[in-house]
């Protein structure tokens, strides 16, 4: 076994983010030699080869469903038709809503490793080890296989690098598997709220964390926010006290700032879940009264004081 296999995931006619995220995850631990093959499941896998042509990717393979939407069983058979067609080490897949429908199942037919929301993976001589979170994202779980030859990941979204550069990967094609659909797809509905917003995708983010105090204290930061052109953000206490939703969270359990250049961190203190999320930021700033918070280890620029007497500057040279 060798070689990893992606398994790219879309919607709507067109790829999800997180797909190309897995290939740069792939990046980041294949070994020389070791070939990338991309697989593109559904009614009309070719209209999404342009989009997945991208550098890392060594061979893309289509796989046409006769069916209309999302069949996890038709996928989950397609993935094991792949895996053994090509007899890939490593299987990634997006830990999403999507994947929950035929990951499980996938590993336990073919008696696969299994580890979901991974966003960590090392290649070590005892073999591939995964890092996940637990006990509701307070420690990080290291996770091996031994004895697997093959180790199916579910990777958590936001966390590995897209790769950008486009390329020419050969293309393939294998026959979708002879089994009959029991379910049929009619189409999706997209729930959302009109607080909800891709933190992965926003350029400046403003961020409060317990420092901000209480509930009421927060709309005057979401102004602040806006005179200034930023996002507002949050760390998890905010978002489980319910006064931010959960789309707004940066961290470990929340969204990952990876397209953030400048993150302005609010009364945060820095705990390991919440600097997980700010990992591709470039530019940190930290507001806090306490000197020694985490915060100001990532920190490229520090304040230590108190975050309501900033806000009061920053509106009024602002206003």
């Amino acid at each position: 076994m060798s070689g990893i296999l992606i398994v790219a995931e879309h919607r709507s006619g067109a790829l999800r983010p997180v797909s190309l995220e897995l290939v740069g995850a792939a990046q980041s631990v294949r070994r020389a030699g070791e070939r990338v093959i991309l697989a593109l499941i559904g009614e009309d896998p070719a209209a999404l080869v342009s989009a997945a042509s991208v550098a890392g990717v060594d061979e893309i393979v289509t796989v046409r469903l006769p069916v209309r939407g999302y069949e996890p069983e038709l996928i989950e058979a397609a993935v094991r038709s792949l895996i053994d067609a090509r007899q890939p080490e490593l299987v990634l897949l997006p830990h999403s809503v999507d994947a929950f429908g035929y990951a499980a199942a996938l590993a336990a037919q073919g008696e696969y490793g299994l580890a979901t929301d991974v966003f960590r993976i090392e290649r070590a001589d005892a073999g591939v080890v995964a890092t996940r979170g637990g006990y509701g994202q307070k420690v990080n779980v290291e996770v091996d296989f031994p004895g697997k030859q093959v180790i199916v990941l579910a990777l958590r979204a936001g966390v590995f690098k897209a790769p950008d550069a486009p390329a020419s990967p050969q293309l393939s094609e294998l026959p979708a598997p002879a089994r009959r659909p029991r379910v049929a797809s009619l189409g999706y509905l997209e729930v959302s709220s009109a607080d909800d917003v891709d933190m992965a995708g926003v350029p400046f983010i403003l961020s409060v964390g317990r420092g901000v105090g209480e509930a009421a204290n927060v709309e005057r930061f979401r102004k602040l926010a806006e005179k200034l052109g930023a996002t507002l953000g949050c760390s998890r206490p905010i978002a489980d006290a319910g006064w931010l939703p959960k789309s707004r969270q940066i961290g470990q359990s929340g969204k990952t700032a990876s397209a953030c250049k400048l993150y302005l961190a609010m009364g945060v203190s820095g705990a390991i879940q919440h600097l997980a999320g700010m990992k591709h930021v470039s530019t940190i700033v930290a507001v806090n009264s306490d000197a020694n918070a985490s915060i100001f280890s990532v920190a490229r620029y520090g304040i230590v004081g108190d975050m309501f007497e900033l806000a009061d500057a920053l509106e009024r040279h602002f206003s």
